[in-house]
């Protein structure tokens, strides 16, 4: 456990959001590359790691997780030495107000900041905010000052800290989807069978990594380990909750973009109930992970998802257990026997 919990928050302290997981792929390359067989950038970035493993297989299998986090990139600098900004990826506008960022390559602090709520009007105070009312404050004072500092187009990443708390809790940006690259991280040391590794870039920007990773490979088999929407909250009943951090991996047979392939779904929850591993599925349809690109990628993939529920995700503040990452390594090892 210490293996992956380690690399996870070593992995979640980068800045790497889509379009910019240069720092992620180099963390990764050296990592993967006492064990790799054979190691290839592509043109979109993805890096993709060939380990020949204890035998080979009849079934080309790829494993994917994607590097890239939500963000923030710039795209105005106000008189005033304000920064305006767009997401990279989908987020939530009520959960950064007053939320530190560091932007650029020098990691440059800034907080979110909006108009102050003694000055809202009613209406103001009652409605989501709107983007354009949003601002990064880095405490300057002139366009002048700030253009000295930052460029347009610089991304923006939350404040990377990391927590554990309460009952083997974990909180830190990014663990969607830094738990899968550490979990891959792990597996590709010893893997039971001949495998590519893939590490995606610009999922939460629309896939399009994976897509380019997966025509290359034409894989039979694609697992993709993810994390996934948790919402087991006070508000939520029944359904609602989704998932619940704590309960095991997550085998989903669907979400809004991909129906998984049946045999593998079933292949995968037999061999958690033989190995004794608690595993639950997704009670709600939504969302979508690089599991879409591939499956529709060459002549089609079979493809399984394996993720870590995950509260509050894609914010400053993400939450998962601590036991379910083992609970994930051991059930693709497990699976990865089997063919």
């Amino acid at each position: 456990m210490s293996n992956i919990l380690n690399t996870l928050k070593e992995l979640c302290v980068l800045p790497g959001p889509s379009g910019r997981e240069d720092r992620v792929r180099e963390y990764i390359k050296a990592k993967a590359a006492p064990y790799a067989d054979e190691i290839l950038t592509d043109n979109m970035g993805n890096l993709l790691v060939h380990v020949k493993g204890e035998r080979k297989t009849d079934k080309k299998l790829m494993l994917a997780a994607h590097m890239d986090e939500v963000g923030l990139i710039i795209n105005y600098i106000t008189d005033e030495g304000y920064l305006k900004f767009d997401f990279l990826g989908s987020v939530d506008r009520r959960v950064v107000i007053g939320k530190r960022v560091f932007v650029g390559e020098t990691a440059i602090p800034g907080i979110i900041g909006q108009k102050p709520m003694h000055l809202m009007s009613g209406d103001e105070k009652n409605r989501i905010p709107k983007l354009t009312d949003m601002y990064i404050d880095i405490g300057l004072s002139s366009k002048e000052q700030a253009q000295e500092m930052v460029s347009l187009g610089d991304f923006a990443v939350f404040d990377p800290s990391i927590s554990e708390f309460g009952e083997g809790f974990i909180k830190a940006k990014a663990i969607d989807d830094r738990i899968g690259c550490a979990i891959m991280l792990e597996l590709l040391k010893a893997s039971p069978v001949e495998a590519w590794f893939v590490f995606t870039v610009q999922e939460e920007v629309g896939l399009r990594g994976a897509q380019v990773a997966a025509n290359r490979l034409q894989p039979d088999i694609a697992l993709i380990l993810e994390g996934t929407t948790a919402a087991d909250l006070p508000s939520q009943a029944g359904a609602a909750k989704v998932c619940i951090p704590g309960k095991g991996p997550v085998v989903p047979f669907m979400d809004g973009a991909t129906i998984y392939n049946q045999e593998l779904y079933k292949a995968i929850t037999a061999v958690a109930d033989k190995e004794g591993i608690a595993w639950q599925t997704k009670t709600y349809i939504s969302g979508g992970t690089d599991a879409s690109a591939i499956q529709r990628s060459g002549a089609g993939a079979k493809v399984a998802g394996i993720a870590a529920a995950v509260r509050y995700i894609h914010s400053p503040s993400c939450v998962a257990c601590i036991n379910d990452f083992e609970d994930i390594y051991k059930l693709v090892k497990a699976y990865m026997g089997t063919l």
